[in-house]
């Protein structure tokens, strides 16, 4: 009985996260509403709160989705023989290629706030490690004689140049980069940040 229950529940959690995930690629975030995700997956309101705490809680598992898609986009760029400017180049591109084709998706895994007060779960800080271990590991090689710390930061900083650029940009901000001439721009980055530094 109690297997069934659980079944009945995942199955339950499966729908709504995949209602949750077809109105952010379709709307965004912002206009999310736990009704509309309930209808859309065929449940009642109430189920939802019998699954997740909170809507909050639903957006940390479809963004959870996300973040897998994006690891896998990320991982298959990535070539085994490949040198430390070849795979900053193709981690850039591919970041920036997901980016495109799942914007609102994408989106979301920057614009969700918990509530103030609630921090994110362990382990959905956990998930996003991939974006900065990716540019790490290279990293290391670049550095031989810098701690893992500074390596991390150097990471960090890698991430947060491309990922700057793009969201500018595909926010449509004043110093943003035409979408047009935005693959170019980003290739241009990964080989300046590919270059040893001093």
């Amino acid at each position: 009985m109690a297997g069934k229950r659980e079944a009945k529940k995942e199955d339950l959690r499966s729908r709504l996260v995949a209602a949750g995930t077809e109105l952010i690629r379709e709307q965004g975030l912002k206009n999310l509403r736990a009704r509309d995700i309930a209808e859309r997956a065929g449940a009642a309101l109430g189920g939802l709160y019998t699954v997740f705490d909170d809507l909050d809680g639903l957006i940390l598992h479809v963004n959870s989705g996300t973040l897998k898609r994006l690891e896998a986009a990320l991982n298959s760029a990535v070539l085994p023989a490949a040198d430390v400017q070849e795979t900053f180049l193709s981690l850039s591109l591919a970041y920036l290629r997901f980016a495109l084709a799942e914007r609102n998706l994408w989106a979301a895994l920057f614009e969700h706030r918990m509530p103030e007060g609630t921090p994110v779960p362990e382990w959905h800080l956990a998930e996003h490690g991939f974006l900065i271990g990716l540019i790490a590991a290279p990293l290391a090689q670049q550095l031989p004689d810098a701690s893992r710390e500074d390596v991390a930061i150097r990471a960090r900083t890698f991430f947060a140049a491309v990922h700057g650029v793009i969201s500018l940009s595909l926010e449509a901000r004043f110093i943003g980069i035409t979408p047009e001439v935005l693959e170019r721009e980003i290739t241009a980055l990964a080989g300046i940040l590919a270059r040893r530094p001093n």
